[in-house]
């Protein structure tokens, strides 16, 4: 190739300036995300995300790599009693560790129950903010409720969302109080739903 080819496929220098900016933006808008996510989170990354949460929505890189290090939350889980016409019982739960197979079934149940964790108030939040939340929530549970009855051949189905309890350092040490104590999983009953109606009552 003569160096005048050469010559002609180089960039321009204001080419090689707007895709490095291009690139930097881009990194920007992977690298910010998981830092402005969940409390607890800078005021700068907070700062630096709003100019770029249409780049972030439009690309889904709105990930929550840091759900899961260095300081993850407690885990939730979806705990159900269904009942069969003939009144014999299913216990389970949502996810199930030892029933969800392939891991990328567990996977995505245990996401489902972390969506609908996020849209459900403590039972001590104030009765406005639960009744407002209910809107939010409730869909979604009726349609994992819808499922269950189905496969389960079901007639009715109680659901309750579990907050598990994760234990720090200091409870480990010799003489620390038990976990199922005062600081043990949290229970919020989601309600009943009938297979005629899969509405909570």
């Amino acid at each position: 190739m003569s160096s005048a080819s050469v010559e002609s496929a180089a960039w321009s220098r204001p080419a090689r300036v707007a895709a490095s900016l291009g690139l930097l933006v881009y990194l920007a808008a992977v690298i910010v995300p998981p830092l402005a996510g969940p409390p607890p989170a800078s005021a700068l990354a907070t700062a630096l995300i709003q100019p770029l949460r249409p780049m972030v929505g439009a690309l889904a890189l709105g990930h929550g790599y840091r759900f899961f290090a260095p300081n993850p939350g407690p885990g939730h889980s979806l705990r159900y009693r269904l009942t069969r016409a003939d009144g014999s019982t299913v216990l389970g739960n949502l996810p199930d560790a030892a029933a969800d197979r392939p891991r990328l079934l567990y996977h995505r149940r245990f996401m489902v129950s972390e969506k609908i964790a996020a849209l459900v108030p403590l039972p001590d939040a104030p009765a406005d903010v639960r009744q407002q939340a209910r809107a939010d929530w409730l869909p979604l549970v009726q349609g994992v409720a819808g499922q269950l009855l189905a496969r389960h051949g079901g007639e009715l189905v109680e659901i309750d969302l579990v907050e598990h309890h994760l234990p720090g350092p200091e409870e480990f040490l010799p003489g620390a109080p038990p976990a199922g104590g005062a600081g043990g999983n949290v229970v919020v009953p989601l309600g009943s739903y009938a297979w005629q109606q899969r509405a909570g009552r």
